[in-house]
């Protein structure tokens, strides 16, 4: 068996997971399954099993409590929303962020409040660029 890149995108399964991870910060496959919405009807063998993919792609660290394995991810999500956006930019977006940008800013659903956001964001950091 191939050994699997720690850069790997996560599936939309995987990264549920994650997201109820980085919010707990640590948690057991209980845990876990208890932060999805209730009509998630997700069984605990199914649940420990993606908890263990996690930990096999090196997304998550384990450590024994009793008999409980508790779980902590191992990439902040900042980090992961990094990589997943400039993943997003190369295969979609022909690795130009500003296309990326553009589509987004030119979404009709964006609000002004939201632009105004993004403007605050754009210009903050060009002034740490040139400050």
């Amino acid at each position: 068996m191939r050994e699997r890149k720690k850069r790997e995108l996560l599936t939309e399964v995987e990264l549920e997971f994650m997201n109820e991870l980085w919010a707990l910060g640590e948690g057991t496959v209980r845990d876990v399954l208890s932060q999805l919405p209730e009509d998630r009807n997700l069984a605990y063998t199914s649940a420990a099993t993606i908890l263990r993919i996690l930990e096999q792609k090196g997304f998550v660290t384990s450590r024994k409590s009793g008999k409980q394995h508790v779980y902590k991810p191992s990439l902040a999500k900042d980090t992961y929303q990094s990589r997943s956006l400039k993943d997003l930019s190369m295969k979609l977006f022909d690795d130009t962020p500003a296309s990326l940008v553009a589509r987004l800013v030119n979404d009709d659903e964006l609000t002004e409040e939201a632009l105004g956001q993004i403007r605050a964001l754009v210009d903050r950091r060009l002034k740490n660029d040139t400050g």
